[in-house]
């Protein structure tokens, strides 16, 4: 099964870009959110299991971006997660809100990919061979797309209490929670961070994550737990802005 439940660790933690005029997007020289490549380790309960890399870069059109994630088994974890897990995700940003236009995702020879059509108000596409087609609702997510909008709405401390983000061929519910600042000793140093958790409803599993507003939000750790006990982690290694 595509990531084996690995790549959910950003949820409760893509056709070309979609066209928007001139007047719907920042100038290029003041961008919505700075492009950025971070590398992190990543632990399986307290077992370094791999390495995880986020970059995010912009697309081809004015207020367009690409983001993607890939993570890398290490060790004997390689033996039985031979083949990297990337994820990617094209979207717009408009009025300071993110937009998705394309998600895909592959895991050697399992893969989806799911187009997002707003004007129809379907997303549509394959999920692991399963045809998928969805009603989009505004704001709507795809489980990479939705880091970006969360940061986008720290920066902008608008940061809402819900969210709709579609994963695999399901859209679910997520309830988001600002828990406050935290000092944080990193690799890159000690930041001030501010604290999001995120949770699906009607679910045991508890993302929280550790957003640094001196690197542009970029988010600095990860941790998912349940029933209170942590499962996952990843923790910034490198960062270039």
């Amino acid at each position: 099964m595509l990531a084996r439940g690995f790549t959910t660790v950003f949820l409760a933690i893509a056709v070309p870009s979609i066209a928007v005029s001139p007047s719907s997007v920042r100038a290029e020289t003041e961008p919505a959110i700075a492009p950025f490549a971070a590398h992190y380790a990543a632990d399986w309960k307290s077992i370094n299991v791999g390495t995880s890399d986020l970059e995010l870069k912009p697309d081809t059109l004015p207020g367009t971006y690409l983001y993607t994630w890939t993570m890398t088994a290490r060790g004997v974890f390689r033996l039985a997660y031979s083949n990297d897990v990337i994820q990617k995700s094209w979207f717009s940003v408009i009025a300071d809100h993110v937009r998705p236009a394309k998600y895909h995702a592959e895991e050697g020879a399992s893969t989806a990919s799911i187009d997002f059509d707003w004007d129809g108000g379907h997303a549509r596409g394959v999920s692991e061979k399963k045809p998928v087609e969805l009603e989009l609702n505004k704001g709507t997510q795809d489980v990479l797309s939705i880091q970006i909008e969360v940061m986008l709405d720290l920066k902008n401390g608008n940061l809402p209490k819900t969210f709709r983000i579609l994963d695999k061929d399901q859209i679910k519910d997520f309830v988001y929670t600002e828990e406050g600042p935290a000092r944080l000793r990193t690799a890159l140093g000690e930041l001030d961070t501010v604290v999001v958790s995120s949770q699906r409803v009607g679910n045991n599993r508890v993302l929280r994550m550790w957003f640094a507003p001196s690197l542009g939000y970029v988010p600095v750790q990860a941790e998912r737990s349940r029933d209170g006990k942590l499962e996952f982690a990843m923790r910034i290694k490198t960062l270039e802005r």
